[in-house]
């Protein structure tokens, strides 16, 4: 399992295909060693793809100390520089969407064509819902109160009526084999702390390279109407909506080779 230096942390990523070379940025509590991961997915059979635990998550470096968005996009950059990457294509997925946004604005050389994934850019374009609220909340409850915001179609009657299907549901976002880990719920709070700050709103004018923004028709936790503020703000941005919600990546079996078209640049089929 590697490991780099970057800045102050030790970042644990994972790099695996061959092709142009692709940054992949996780999302909220996002740890490499759940599996399946991004890693199984299709995108290491067209790219170089990097894929890390962020600052507070898995296995990369937890300071108790608070973080902010930039710290975040430094260890984007810093990790980079460790492996000999001077840029690379950037896909952002929730919180990474908004750390890919901040890694854009104030690294744009290194950004050579972003992917912005059911993400927000906060202030008054709208931020994504509010999970450091959620702090306190066992992970059962957690997961029953954000069932029905990630995906607006699972709502109460639609649970009554899948029982089966629902408390599947409940199980696997519940589920956390490394909660107990030393820093786990610490690294996982100051990263929730930090995503409640995020805010590039008025900086997204400064996003120069080809950018798609996409998210999910039922998402209740990075609205669609949220992408669309967002796409309007990037100059010649692209956006897509897919037949999901928070999780259309997974529910809808167009949006990765959408993405990967994107990003090399291809007509889809």
């Amino acid at each position: 399992m590697p490991f780099a230096t970057a800045g102050d942390i030790e970042i644990h990523y994972e790099r695996m295909g061959a092709g142009p070379r692709l940054l992949f940025i996780s999302g909220t509590g996002s740890d490499l060693r759940l599996r399946p991961n991004v890693l199984d997915g299709p995108f290491p059979k067209h790219f170089d793809m990097a894929a890390y635990d962020q600052r507070g998550l898995g296995q990369t470096s937890k300071p108790d100390r608070p973080y902010n968005m930039s710290q975040y996009a430094e260890d984007a950059v810093n990790l980079m520089d460790a492996i000999g990457w001077h840029s690379a294509l950037v896909v952002g997925v929730s919180f990474g969407g908004m750390v890919a946004q901040e890694l854009a604005i104030a690294h744009p050389h290194v950004v050579e064509g972003l992917v912005l994934a059911c993400t927000s850019p906060g202030g008054a374009g709208g931020a994504s819902y509010p999970l450091h609220t959620l702090i306190g909340m066992t992970r059962e409850e957690r997961a029953r109160h954000m069932i029905p915001i990630s995906d607006t179609r699972h709502d109460e009657a639609w649970a009554k009526a899948n029982p089966d299907t629902y408390e599947q549901l409940v199980a696997f976002a519940a589920n956390d084999p490394y909660a107990d880990e030393p820093g786990r719920e610490m690294g996982a709070r100051r990263q929730l702390e930090a995503r409640a700050a995020h805010d590039t709103w008025d900086r997204l004018g400064d996003i120069r390279c080809p950018t798609l923004v996409c998210g999910g028709r039922y998402d209740g936790i990075a609205l669609p109407e949220t992408q669309e503020k967002m796409a309007s703000r990037i100059r010649g941005a692209e956006l897509r909506f897919f037949e999901g919600g928070h999780l259309f990546m997974l529910q809808d079996r167009a949006a990765l080779p959408a993405m990967i078209s994107f990003l090399k640049g291809e007509e889809e089929t």
